[in-house]
């Protein structure tokens, strides 16, 4: 497969599940509605069937039994496929869906360009050479775009998250009238203000440390040692050393282009927080093209998957 296509395809569903996260509310295919107190689902109000039984209508066991159909099977089937896929294909969720990572990635780019780091905690600035061979060049206008994109992109995932709390027309109505309530308002204003510095500071630690989606999905795909991974041909380390040094002491493609600062020749366990977005396989790919060559990274799970991991645990090199 084409790993060029790979990304553009990875681009597309990203942007397409944002939009979905956007207008879900809107459309109804899921929110929870505060001054309903209850779920909608698809267009269809999900109730628990609690008033019936404050009202006299139906008795505790049938209330009980609504529960477990209603609340409780809903939620553990879908906790059981959502660990089902990652078991087997690790954090697919997070690098190809979720519409924090995407604007966590975003955000990489555009600091970079900034400043030469995709972070301002990382210690020292990526290599200014790009896979492809072209040279980035830092300039600290940047900044001029990357503090109010993090910004307006916090502020819409405050509105959003508001949307799927309360009726979206009459929130989206408000703030079209520049007159939404006192709560909204607060609502908007903290949320915008904890995700602006989550967004400008706390991106990737965030999806590293602090995402119980995130961690769940990496505990699953860890336990399971034949899940897709990313594979490294550790018969051309040759290949791998001569890409260190065209980018300068202790770096390599793969590990520039990571949004979770990862090295993606390590062993699984120091990949734990791997979202599978499989940039480190575009960048080396586009590195040893230019040599006429195939790139040493790839998907592998199965058997290869096995193999993989325990070449580098008996050699215990980490190249």
């Amino acid at each position: 497969m084409n790993e060029a296509a790979t990304q553009r395809r990875r681009l597309w569903t990203q942007a397409g599940f944002f939009i979905l996260f956007v207008v879900a509310p809107v459309f109804d295919i899921f929110r929870y509605d505060l001054t309903q107190n209850h779920a909608i689902i698809l267009g269809y109000n999900w109730r628990l069937g609690l008033d019936e039984l404050f009202a006299g209508r139906i008795s505790s066991a049938q209330a009980a039994l609504n529960i477990l159909l209603r609340l409780f099977l809903p939620l553990l089937g879908g906790a059981v496929l959502f660990i089902m896929i990652a078991w087997r294909w690790g954090r697919l969720y997070c690098g190809w869906l979720c519409p924090h990572f995407s604007v966590v990635e975003t955000i990489n780019r555009l600091m970079r360009r900034a400043s030469g780091k995709h972070s301002l905690w990382d210690g020292a600035a990526l290599p200014a050479k790009n896979p492809d061979g072209s040279q980035l060049v830092i300039d600290a206008r940047w900044w001029l775009v990357t503090v109010p994109f993090a910004v307006a992109f916090a502020l819409v995932w405050a509105v959003v998250l508001l949307t799927y709390l309360l009726p979206p027309a009459e929130v989206y109505g408000n703030l079209w009238r520049w007159d939404p309530t006192r709560n909204q308002a607060v609502f908007i204003a903290a949320a915008t203000s904890i995700l602006s510095l989550d967004f400008l500071f706390a991106r990737h630690l965030f999806c590293r440390y602090g995402c119980a989606v995130g961690l769940f999905q990496s505990l699953a795909w860890v336990a399971n040692r034949s899940a897709m991974v990313i594979g490294f041909s550790r018969i051309r380390a040759a290949d791998c050393a001569a890409c260190y040094a065209a980018n300068g002491p202790g770096y390599a493609a793969c590990e520039g282009v990571c949004p979770m600062r990862l090295r993606p020749r390590q062993e699984k366990r120091a990949m734990f927080a791997c979202t599978q977005c499989a940039q480190c396989v575009t960048a080396c790919a586009t590195v040893q093209q230019s040599k006429a060559k195939d790139g040493l990274l790839a998907w592998v799970d199965g058997d290869a998957a096995r193999q993989n991991e325990a070449r580098v645990s008996l050699t215990g090199r980490r190249d």
